[in-house]
C-alpha cells in the first residue's frame, strides 16, 4: 500500500531548521514585575549593524493573575536574511521553538515581525 504522507516541508529546509534551533541561544537583557526581552543567538544570522543578536522576543506576562488572559510575546527578527520570503518556514519553526523554550505554550499571543515574513498566531493549552 502506497504511503499518503506527504512532506511540506523538504528535508534541506528540516535540516536547517534543526541546525538552528540546536545552536540557538538567549540572553536575558531586561526583567520587569510584567514583562521579559531575551536577545536570540542563531548560528548563521546576526544583526548587520552590531553582529550580534539574530533577533529578540518581548513577553508581556499577565499582571492580573487570572489564567484567561494571554501572554503577549512579540519576537522581531533583525537580520534580513530573515526576511526573505524563501525562509519563512524556517522562521516558522525558529519562532515556534522559542515560544515552547520561552513561554511554554501557555496562553499566549504572538507576533512575529521579520519583513515578508511577519505573522500572528494564537497557542493555547
Amino acid at each position: 500500500m502506497k504511503d499518503n504522507i506527504v512532506e511540506v516541508i523538504s528535508s534541506q529546509t528540516r535540516k536547517q531548521i534543526q541546525d538552528e534551533i540546536s545552536g540557538m541561544t538567549f540572553t536575558k537583557n531586561f526583567r520587569s514585575p510584567s514583562a521579559e526581552e531575551w536577545y536570540i543567538f542563531l548560528p548563521n544570522f546576526k544583526d548587520p549593524i552590531t553582529g550580534g543578536a539574530a533577533g529578540k522576543a518581548i513577553i508581556h506576562y499577565n499582571l492580573l493573575g487570572t489564567k484567561e488572559i494571554f501572554i503577549n510575546t512579540t519576537i522581531i527578527f533583525d537580520d534580513p536574511a530573515l526576511h526573505n520570503k524563501a525562509l519563512h518556514q524556517l522562521v516558522y519553526g525558529i519562532s515556534d521553538e522559542i515560544i515552547n523554550r520561552l513561554v511554554g505554550y501557555a496562553d499566549t499571543l504572538l507576533s512575529v515581525h521579520a519583513g515578508e515574513n511577519s505573522y500572528q498566531a494564537e497557542y493555547r493549552q
